[in-house]
């Protein structure tokens, strides 16, 4: 290539201090690598928490402020302190319960957990929770029928049909339902509420009196299993709703929008998206309100009859009874002997046992409903093929 005076380029000098001083393209492109830096040392000596002053022979100096950890170790401690002593009050009063109740347990002539006979004083005490555990679980059983469905379709319409005017004062006046006292349900419940269902109670003793649990027995039919048991739905109502609003409001977008690109209407949207997202969390709603109806005291207590102890027992829920809460605090005043007292205190036994249970049954449902759970897969049988 010639200059551009038309003459021929120099040659490179041969000399090398010469072309040593001529900078070369492999020189730009690969350079020597300059001094790596030393953060081994800077490391070590700022983990003891001081201010620690490094220079590097290449560079400026570095100063690093202390890293404290205190913080981190209170919010530990009390975290870990918290959930420990939820546990420890659990077996303290498991073992308080256990303590006082197995000498009571022991002397017992008849059978606990089968007998229907509550005589737990004199020289042979004889008593049983059949009957009271019979009420509790139908009485709980048949609030959870009610309100669950209702509460599901309050949180839906609340959260995807109500306009923003309308939702907003539903869902307050739903929440008002929690504030109100347990003594004003009982006390709403005997006097105004149980006239309103006895047509109702006649019209189902009419129609399925047939089976044992809808028999109308003789009498006035006000103090009853089904009264008590409506106003529990009506008590445990705004638990599930509330918990369950919130569960279908965080509902991923994505989910929602995408069914309804599909083609899907409200209806589907909710059935394919909304409601398998929250099936755990209304599982959870569903089982803190369950554990809020069996353990119900003041409210059951007002408004069920208890039964005259030589009527003979029925299975109905059109008759009176006894819950395991309602019997303990309508009894207080027998607490004069240890026998008694024992007695009693074995029937709440029973009654934290169940919750406990219960409580218990729901995480591992919530678990396995989770959203991302993982579920076991069903295998074909031998010569079938592989898993499906």
């Amino acid at each position: 290539m010639s200059s551009p005076d038309g003459t021929a380029p120099p040659d490179r000098p041969a000399d090398p201090a010469a072309a040593g001083a001529e900078p070369q393209i492999e020189d730009l492109v690969i350079g020597s690598p300059g001094p790596a830096p030393h953060f081994d040392a800077l490391a070590a000596e700022h983990a003891d928490g001081e201010t620690t002053r490094t220079a590097d022979a290449t560079g400026p100096k570095l100063e690093l402020g202390p890293v404290g950890h205190l913080g981190d170790r209170l919010f530990s401690g009390l975290a870990r302190g918290s959930g420990g002593l939820v546990v420890a009050i659990v077996a303290f009063v498991g073992i308080f319960l256990l303590a006082l109740a197995i000498p009571a347990l022991a002397d017992d002539k008849s059978s606990f957990l089968f007998s229907r006979i509550w005589e737990p004083g004199g020289a042979e005490p004889r008593f049983g929770i059949a009957a009271m555990f019979y009420t509790t679980v139908i009485s709980s059983i048949i609030a959870m029928v009610i309100a669950v469905p209702i509460a599901i379709g309050v949180a839906l319409f609340v959260t995807y049909y109500a306009p923003k005017r309308l939702a907003a004062p539903v869902a307050h006046a739903v929440d008002l339902l929690a504030a109100v006292p347990s003594i004003i349900y009982g006390l709403w419940g005997i006097l105004f509420f149980a006239p309103i269902l006895r047509p109702v109670i006649n019209g189902l003793s009419s129609a399925l009196g047939w089976i044992p649990l809808f028999d109308k027995p003789v009498g006035d039919n006000v103090g009853v299993v089904f009264t008590a048991s409506v106003v529990l739905a009506i008590m445990i109502l705004p638990v599930v709703t509330a918990i369950s609003r919130e569960i279908f409001a965080q509902t991923p977008i994505a989910h929602r929008e995408g069914a309804l690109a599909l083609g899907s209407t409200k209806w589907e949207m909710i059935r394919m998206a909304v409601l398998p997202y929250g099936r755990s969390g209304v599982t959870s709603a569903a089982m803190l309100g369950l554990g809020r109806a069996l353990g119900e005291t003041v409210a059951v207590l007002i408004i069920l009859t208890v039964p005259n102890g030589n009527d003979p027992w029925t299975s109905s829920i059109f008759a009176g009874g006894e819950t395991f809460a309602s019997k303990i605090a309508n009894n207080a005043a027998e607490f004069d002997s240890p026998e008694k007292t024992g007695a009693y205190i074995a029937a709440g036994l029973v009654l934290f046992v169940v919750t406990f249970l219960v409580n218990s049954a729901a995480r591992l449902i919530v678990a396995r409903s989770a959203p991302g759970a993982k579920r076991p897969r069903r295998t074909r049988r031998a010569g079938e093929g592989a898993s499906v």
